[in-house]
C-alpha cells in the first residue's frame, strides 16, 4: 500500500514537470514568434515603396559628367537591352523561363509556400552541415523586385522585403506583366539584358524568331550566365555544359506539360546533332570621350563591387539601368585639345609612320598614349589612348593596366637615384665610377658572354656626380648604383611608385636600373602614362605618392552618394629626398635630352626614357602645378624612325608632345616653384671629388669652375675636405714635378687632378705630373750682352725645341647614354 502511494506521488511530481517544461516551451515560442514578428514588421516597414512606374521604367541611362559638371557621356552599352510586349516573346521562351525558375508561377500569389519551405529545410542543414549561404526560392515576382527596385545582396531582411513586396505586386499587376517585366530585366550574359538583346546576341535575330532549343538555352543560362557563356574559351571547348542544362530546361518544359513527348525527343535529338547554332555578335560603340570613359566605368564597377559586396552580374545591372550620376574628373577642353595635338602628331615631331590592320582599320603607327593629373588631389584632368581611326575595342595607351611598357631611362629617378637618396647612401653630389664595368660586374650584373655593355657614344666619364649621371643619363653609372643599393630596394621602391615587375624583371639588373623590363605577354610589366605620371608627381608632392583618380562621387537615381572617391596615399620617400630628386630632374630639362619639354618660365623636371632598339619613348615630368607622361610606340613593338633620312628617333621626341599638353593646362597659372623643405642643407663641394670644396677647386686645370651649392638631407654632409684638387710645383718649361735641382726661376705652382681622381681627368696633362724634373742648365755662351735678361718660354706659348703643354680643353656635353642592348 505504501508502496502504490509513493508511485502515485511520483507520477504526479514527474507530471508537473512536464507541465511546467511544455509551459516554458510555449512562452518562449510565443515570445520568439512575437520578437520575430516584429523584427519582421520592422523589415516590413522599411521596405522601399512599391513604385509600379519606377520598376516597369527599366531604361534609365547612367550619365557621366566633367569636372565642372558638365554632360560628357551616357554609360556605354556596355550591356545592351531592347524592351519588347509580352506578345513578342514566344510562348515556348516563356514556358521554358516558367518551368525552369517557377514552375508555380500561374498559381501563386507572389511567393511559393512550398518552395519556402523547402529552402528553409535546406538552410537549416546547410547551417548544421557548417555550408554558408541562404537558399534562395525566389520566385518570377521576387526576382523582377530583386532586379529593380531592391539591393541584389543576399540577407535575411532583403528576402521578407522581397516577399512582402511581392504579394503586393502581384495585387497591382497581372502575371503576363510581370512575366513580360521580369524577362526584360535578366541578365544574360556578354552584353545582353532582356531577351529580346539575349536573342540579338547569341542568334542574330528578334526574340519572336526563337525555336524550342534556342528558348531552352536561354532559360537555362539564367542560373549562371559566365558558366554557360557560348563564346567562353571552356564552353567552345566543352559545350557540354551548356548543352546539358538546355536539357535540363527541356525536361522540366516536359513534365510541366509546356510541351510533349514528341517534341521533347526532337529537340533533345536537334542538341544533339549541333542544332544550337551561336553567331558572334559585332559590336562596334563610339563614345564622346572613349578613352577616359571606360576607364572610369571600369572604376566605378571595381568600386561597387567592393564597398557593397556585389557581382558583376549585379554591378553591371546597377549601372545599366540604374540612373546614376558620374562625376569625372576630366577637364574637357584639355581632353579635347590633347586629343587634337595627338591625332596631328607629325605636326610637331618628325617620325616615319605606317599602318597595321585592325580588323577593318589601318591603325596607323606609332601610337601614342598620355596622361596629365593633379599630383596632389590625385585628380587626373586628360587620358589619350590612342591617335587617329581606332576601333572601339581598342586598348587603351594611356591608363590601361593590359597595356604596360617597358619605360627605359625614365625609371632611374625611381629605382636608382631616388632610392639612393632617400636610404641615405649618397647624395646629389656623391661620386659613382663612369668606367668599364670589370669581369666580375659584368657577371654580377646579370650580363651573358656576347653582350656589349656601354655607354650609347662609346666614352667614359671616370668619376661623376649623381646629379650629372642623371642629367646624362649615363648608364653604366645607373648600373653600379642600383648594384650598390641592391636590386631588393630598387623593387621595392619601384613598386611603392606604381611600377610592375614580374618575376624575371625581379632579378634582372636592367629592368630595375634601365627600365629594360621582361615584358613578357604572359606577364606583363612595366608602366603606362598614367602611372608614370602619378609616379613623377611624388617628387612635387614631399614624397606622397597620390593614387590617380578618375571620378570624385557616384548618386543613385535619388540623387543620393553611393560612392564617394578619395585617393590613397602612400609615402614613398622622405620630403628631403624627394625635393633634390625634383631638382636634380631639372638638369635633363636645362642641359640635355629633355630640352624640348621646357615652356614659358614654369620650372620644369623630367626625364627621357628610351627602351631597347628605340622601341619606346618616354617623357615623365612635373612642374610645381601638375604631372604628365607621354609615350610613343608601336602598338606590335618596332623601332622608331624619323622620316627622311630614316635616323633613329630619340626620347626628347616625347618631349615635344609632352611641351604641348602641359602648355595649355597651365594657362593662366602664375609662375611658382616648389619650395625645398625645412630639413634641407646646403653645402659647397668639389664636382670632381664629393667632397667639400677649397680654393683649389676653382682653380681647375680645365679653367673651369668646379664649385656647385648643392643640397644635403642631414647628416649626409661630406665631413672631409676636396683631395681631388692639389697643388704641385712644377718645372714650367717641361711640366715635370720640381726637385731641389729645379732652378727656381723656372719652378712655378699650379693645380691639378690628383692621381687617385684622374678618371676625371679629360687630359693626361690635368693630372699630377709624377716624373721628376731632371732639368739642366744650358753651357753659358761665349758671349754674354750686359744687363740683356733671358726670358724663358710661356708655357701657353712654347717655343721651338720646347715641352709642348697642349690647350685647355672644355669638355663637350654628351648625348643621352646607353647600352647599345638597351
Amino acid at each position: 500500500m505504501v508502496q502504490h502511494k509513493n508511485k502515485t506521488k511520483k507520477d504526479k511530481n514527474n507530471k508537473h514537470i512536464l507541465k511546467n517544461i511544455l509551459l516554458i516551451f510555449l512562452f518562449i515560442c510565443l515570445f520568439s514568434g512575437t520578437a520575430l514578428l516584429g523584427i519582421g514588421y520592422s523589415m516590413i516597414k522599411s521596405a522601399p515603396a512599391l513604385n509600379i512606374n519606377e520598376l516597369l521604367l527599366l531604361n534609365e541611362v547612367s550619365v557621366m559628367y566633367d569636372n565642372k559638371e558638365g554632360y560628357m557621356d551616357n554609360v556605354p552599352t556596355d550591356e545592351k537591352r531592347t524592351v519588347i510586349t509580352i506578345d513578342k516573346m514566344p510562348i515556348d521562351l516563356q514556358n521554358a523561363f516558367i518551368s525552369i525558375e517557377d514552375e508555380r508561377f500561374k498559381e501563386h500569389h507572389g511567393i511559393d509556400v512550398k518552395r519556402v519551405f523547402g529552402a528553409v529545410y535546406i538552410d537549416v542543414k546547410n547551417k548544421i552541415t557548417g555550408k554558408s549561404g541562404l537558399h534562395g526560392a525566389s520566385t518570377i515576382t521576387q526576382q523582377l523586385l530583386k532586379n529593380t527596385l531592391l539591393t541584389p545582396k543576399v540577407s535575411l531582411k532583403r528576402k521578407v522585403q522581397e516577399m512582402y513586396l511581392a504579394i503586393e505586386l502581384e495585387k497591382k499587376l497581372n502575371k503576363d506583366q510581370i512575366l513580360e517585366a521580369y524577362l526584360n530585366t535578366i541578365f544574360l550574359g556578354g552584353k545582353a539584358n532582356g531577351v529580346e538583346e539575349a536573342s540579338n546576341q547569341y542568334f542574330n535575330k528578334p526574340a519572336i524568331e526563337l525555336n524550342l532549343i534556342e528558348s531552352a538555352y536561354l532559360a537555362g543560362m539564367n542560373q549562371s550566365p559566365s558558366i554557360y557563356y557560348p563564346f567562353s574559351p571552356s564552353s567552345q571547348k566543352d559545350p557540354s555544359k551548356y548543352l546539358n542544362r538546355t536539357k535540363i530546361v527541356l525536361q522540366k518544359m516536359l513534365e510541366m506539360g509546356s510541351i510533349d513527348e514528341e517534341r521533347y525527343n526532337t529537340a533533345i535529338e536537334d542538341l544533339d546533332n549541333g542544332s544550337l547554332v551561336f553567331e558572334k555578335p559585332n559590336y562596334e560603340e563610339k563614345l564622346n570621350y572613349e578613352w577616359f570613359s571606360w576607364e572610369v566605368l571600369k572604376r566605378v564597377k571595381a568600386d561597387l563591387k567592393s564597398q557593397y559586396n556585389y557581382t558583376d552580374k549585379e554591378v553591371s545591372r546597377l549601372v545599366t539601368y540604374g540612373g546614376l550620376k558620374i562625376y569625372t574628373t576630366m577637364d574637357k577642353d584639355l581632353q579635347d585639345y590633347s586629343q587634337d595635338i595627338i591625332n596631328n602628331t607629325t605636326k610637331y615631331i618628325n617620325i616615319q609612320e605606317y599602318t597595321i590592320k585592325s580588323g577593318n582599320i589601318d591603325v596607323v603607327q606609332p601610337q601614342v598614349g598620355a596622361a596629365i593629373m593633379d599630383y596632389k588631389s590625385g585628380e587626373v584632368k586628360t587620358i589619350i589612348g590612342g591617335r587617329g581611326d581606332l576601333p572601339p575595342t581598342s586598348y587603351n595607351r594611356g591608363a590601361s593596366l593590359g597595356f604596360l611598357k617597358p619605360t627605359g631611362s625614365a625609371i632611374k629617378p625611381l629605382t636608382v637615384y631616388g632610392p639612393a637618396i632617400d636610404m641615405k647612401l649618397a647624395s646629389a653630389s656623391s661620386l659613382i665610377n663612369d668606367t668599364p664595368l670589370t669581369d666580375d660586374e659584368f657577371t654580377r650584373f646579370g650580363f651573358s658572354k656576347g653582350d656589349v655593355v656601354k655607354n650609347v657614344d662609346g666614352k667614359f666619364r671616370g668619376p661623376i656626380t649623381l646629379r650629372t649621371a642623371l642629367t646624362y643619363s649615363v648608364n653604366i653609372a645607373a648600373l653600379k648604383l642600383e648594384d650598390k643599393i641592391g636590386k631588393s630596394n630598387g623593387v621595392a621602391y619601384g613598386k611603392k611608385f606604381g611600377l610592375i615587375f614580374n618575376k624575371r624583371s625581379q632579378e634582372s639588373l636592367s629592368a630595375i636600373s634601365l627600365g629594360e623590363f621582361d615584358n613578357d605577354p604572359k606577364d606583363k610589366d612595366g608602366s603606362n602614362p598614367l602611372y608614370m605620371a602619378a609616379a613623377y608627381g611624388t617628387f612635387g608632392n614631399n614624397g606622397i605618392y597620390t593614387e590617380p583618380i578618375l571620378y570624385t562621387k557616384v548618386t543613385d537615381r535619388t540623387g543620393k552618394v553611393i560612392l564617394e572617391k578619395k585617393p590613397n596615399k602612400r609615402k614613398v620617400m622622405s620630403p628631403e629626398a624627394s625635393y633634390i630628386l625634383y631638382d636634380m630632374l631639372k638638369g635633363p630639362v636645362v642641359n640635355y635630352s629633355g630640352r624640348n619639354a621646357k615652356f614659358s618660365n614654369m620650372p620644369v623636371a623630367g626625364k627621357t626614357g628610351t627602351s631597347e632598339a628605340n622601341k619606346n619613348l618616354w617623357f615623365s615630368g612635373l612642374t610645381p602645378y601638375y604631372s604628365a607622361a607621354v609615350w610613343i610606340g608601336s602598338d606590335t613593338p618596332k623601332e622608331i624612325k624619323t622620316n627622311g633620312n630614316g635616323e633613329t628617333a630619340s626620347g626628347n621626341t616625347a618631349g615635344i608632345l609632352w611641351r604641348k599638353l602641359m602648355e595649355k593646362v597651365h594657362e593662366g597659372l602664375d609662375v611658382k616653384d616648389i619650395n625645398a623643405p625645412e630639413g634641407l642643407k646646403m653645402s659647397k663641394v668639389c664636382l670632381d671629388s664629393g667632397k667639400i670644396a677649397t680654393s683649389l677647386c676653382s682653380k681647375d686645370p680645365r679653367g673651369e669652375h668646379r664649385i656647385i651649392e648643392d643640397y644635403f638631407i642631414e647628416g649626409t654632409i661630406p665631413n672631409s675636405l676636396c683631395d681631388a684638387h692639389i697643388e704641385v710645383k712644377i718645372n714650367r718649361l717641361n711640366g715635370k714635378r720640381a726637385t731641389g735641382n729645379t732652378p727656381k726661376g723656372l719652378i712655378e705652382t699650379r693645380v691639378f687632378i690628383s692621381k687617385s681622381y684622374s678618371g676625371s681627368a679629360t687630359n693626361t696633362y690635368m693630372v699630377e705630373p709624377t716624373e721628376l724634373d731632371d732639368y739642366k742648365l744650358p753651357p753659358e755662351p761665349d758671349k754674354i750682352i750686359k744687363d740683356e735678361k733671358v726670358i724663358p718660354p710661356s708655357p701657353d706659348k712654347p717655343e721651338s725645341g720646347n715641352v709642348n703643354i697642349p690647350p685647355i680643353e672644355l669638355p663637350v656635353t654628351p648625348p643621352e647614354t646607353k647600352p647599345n642592348n638597351n
